[in-house]
């Protein structure tokens, strides 16, 4: 008669905890590097749909007049952008909100400025794996470009008398989705 080994062979408890430490251990350290991977990906879709909006404003803006942009608001920017896969709108008409997805509540506003002589855009919360490079793609179309680092003052990165510079831009912000970026157009 022969005798059957019917003894179960599995993973021990301490095999078992140090594998699950070792993948939290890998969780811990991969998932910042994956957010910020994604916001570094949205970059180039977000600024070239503010791009294209700043020059659809421009076009479209009425010839010969002083106040051009007269009125012009985030209500533009979201009835541009509402079956957008880049941004999520909320809200419509004077509550519309606009979310550009760089940074954790993360908004795009638009207002006029000068006067209605020019327009502003400004994007709140941008994480900073998104600096400089949002301003990159913008400073293009662009006149003048700000960035504000948490609740620090704004500092110009870009204007008639600053030329645009990449590492400049990159100094000014600060770690995690607290900076603020203002575009302004004429």
């Amino acid at each position: 008669m022969s005798v059957v080994n019917t003894a179960q062979h599995g993973f021990s408890l301490i095999e078992v905890s140090i594998v699950t430490a070792i993948v939290l251990l890998l969780a811990i350290i991969g998932v910042p590097a994956i957010g910020g991977y994604v916001v570094e990906n949205k970059v180039p879709k977000v600024g070239e749909e503010l791009a294209r909006f700043i020059l659809q404003t421009k076009v479209n803006a009425p010839n010969g007049s002083s106040t051009p942009y007269e009125g012009i608001d985030t209500s533009s920017l979201a009835r541009m952008v509402h079956d957008s896969s880049i941004f999520t709108v909320s809200g419509t008409g004077a509550t519309a909100k606009v979310h550009h997805g760089m940074g954790t509540g993360g908004e795009v506003t638009v207002a006029e400025a000068e006067a209605g002589a020019a327009f502003t855009i400004t994007l709140s919360k941008v994480h900073d794996a998104a600096c400089p490079s949002i301003a990159s793609v913008l400073q293009r179309v662009s006149d003048t470009i700000t960035v504000a680092a948490a609740s620090q003052s704004a500092t110009v990165v870009k204007d008639a008398t600053t030329q645009y510079s990449a590492l400049a831009a990159e100094s000014y912000c600060a770690a995690g989705a607290v900076n603020t970026f203002v575009f302004t157009a004429s």
